[in-house]
């Protein structure tokens, strides 16, 4: 009896991968497979870089040769299965940047350090301030002179969700 090669109904029915499409098996060198997974979970999306920078006081020439690429995924995310999105609303934070609409890049694996800017939940609410401890004190600062601080009494416990590491917003 032949074993092997093509039989009707036999193998996995395509699109029921973990990539959801049909699939092809391919004979690639070994110091590419980093490089091509890393294509295939960033869909495509690595945009040229280039490395002259752009001033922005008086005008200068730029290269028109891309040196390197930037893989949007790897450059915002450093942890992917502790990493969420989400998008900013109100006026306290726009002293750090930070405008109705934007978008949040949070880690929830990064330890809140004193200064940065995280999400917590304050009185069953989300909010995104500034992290300031000093001693025991905890307060939320806002970033706008316009929106009071939040001061959390000690012993309170304080849910932080994650830290934000990145905005993302138009101009």
């Amino acid at each position: 009896m032949p074993r092997g090669g093509r039989r009707k109904g036999a193998g996995r029915p395509k699109g029921t991968g973990k990539f959801g499409v049909p699939t092809k098996a391919i004979r690639v060198p070994e110091m590419m497979v980093d490089h091509i997974m890393n294509f295939i979970y960033s869909k495509g999306f690595i945009f040229p870089i280039y490395d002259t920078k752009i001033q922005a006081g008086f005008p200068a020439s730029l290269d028109d040769q891309a040196t390197e690429t930037l893989d949007l995924n790897g450059y915002l995310v450093k942890n992917p299965t502790a990493t969420f999105f989400v998008r900013a609303t109100g006026e306290s934070m726009t002293g750090a940047g930070i405008f109705a609409d934007d978008v949040l890049v949070v880690d929830k694996s990064a330890e809140a350090e004193n200064g940065d800017i995280i999400i917590a939940v304050v009185n069953n609410e989300f909010t995104v301030k500034r992290f300031v401890k000093n001693g025991n004190q905890i307060e939320l600062r806002s970033e706008n002179p316009n929106f009071p601080t939040i001061t959390i009494p000690e012993g309170t416990e304080l849910n932080i969700w994650g830290v934000v590491k990145y905005t993302i917003h138009s101009v």
